[in-house]
């Protein structure tokens, strides 16, 4: 009776195996949907709109973004959890609904690593401290010692409580020693709208949204986030070497899937992607939204979320964010 019974079971796991692979071969049949768990105009809307323009042609059906914004990216991540895991909707996620949401919210509707299968890493994109023109400040050193003297005057806008631009923004404020207003939106679009309407002073959110602005000149930039200083803007210091040593904080854009979506779907998207963010005409056009192609299989996607987490967990409880 073993015997029988393992060789019943071996025939159920081919079977599923071959179900799985032929579903793979026949996908996809019908429109993919990426939801965006921000508002439009952001950076991973962008981001997110360019990837699909390709894939759309890569895989000959339409690939549909749809802006799901609201509790720093949990509504949309919770949407998508709960799709179909049958290959046909996807999240392009930012840090916090994969690797820190978790530790921000005290309840989630959903648990990421339960409910989520990360797929490909897409992009790399740093954020740049800008100020409104009107702030008379021209320096990290010079925003600082502003936000010193004028305790609680200044109004930091974010993308909304738990988003990358928000833990980057309590994160300078906890090192620098500073007491300002956070003041979070649905995304990073009408955070910029106000920003350049002077209802709030300044910001630290993502190079490929604030980048036409900092070009116009609407926006005055002062530093970029990252350890390093980036091509698109050679001349921009750090925020570690303009005045507080020792700060860095970069985000990124994950595509991911419902749990349970056959890995043959996934393995097919992670390498399509991975094709695209290795041409050299794709790759300029994301360095030119300001961010950086990445690309790999489902197995690092999978690995750098995990390391990902254990770093965001550090940055946001060094930051003091809280969501709740």
């Amino acid at each position: 009776m073993r015997v029988k019974s393992l060789l019943v079971a071996i025939a159920v796991l081919l079977a599923g195996t071959i179900q799985a692979q032929a579903q793979a071969q026949e996908w996809p049949g019908k429109p993919l949907h990426f939801i965006v768990p921000f508002a439009a105009g952001g950076s991973t809307d962008v981001l997110t709109r360019l990837l699909c323009e390709q894939l759309t042609v890569e895989l000959k059906v339409p690939c549909v973004v749809e802006n799901k914004g609201g509790a720093g990216g949990n509504l949309g991540g919770a949407a998508v959890a709960a799709s179909p895991a049958d290959g046909y909707t996807f999240l392009v996620s930012a840090p916090g609904v994969l690797a820190y949401n978790k530790i921000l919210y005290r309840e989630m509707s959903f648990d990421p690593d339960k409910d989520l299968d990360p797929i490909c890493l897409y992009a790399f994109q740093p954020n740049v401290l800008v100020v409104n023109p009107a702030l008379p400040v021209k320096s990290v050193v010079e925003l600082i010692a502003y936000a010193k003297q004028n305790p609680r005057k200044l109004n930091y806008a974010s993308g909304g409580v738990g988003s990358t631009s928000h833990v980057a923004g309590e994160l300078f404020k906890t090192m620098a020693g500073l007491d300002w207003q956070h003041v979070p939106y649905r995304g990073t679009g009408p955070s910029v709208v106000d920003l350049l309407a002077g209802q709030v002073q300044l910001t630290i959110d993502n190079l490929p949204a604030i980048l036409p602005h900092i070009r116009s000149g609407a926006l005055r930039a002062l530093a970029i986030s990252t350890a390093h200083r980036v091509p698109l803007l050679p001349n921009l210091p750090t925020i570690a070497e303009a005045g507080l040593p020792g700060y860095a904080a970069i985000s990124w854009q994950m595509v991911a899937a419902p749990m349970g979506t056959p890995r043959p779907i996934l393995d097919r998207m992670a390498g399509t992607i991975s094709k695209l963010t290795a041409e050299p005409a794709f790759r300029a056009r994301v360095a030119e939204a300001g961010a950086e192609a990445a690309g790999g299989t489902v197995d690092e996607a999978r690995a750098f979320v995990k390391q990902e987490t254990v770093k965001w967990r550090e940055v946001v409880l060094k930051s003091g964010a809280r969501a709740d």
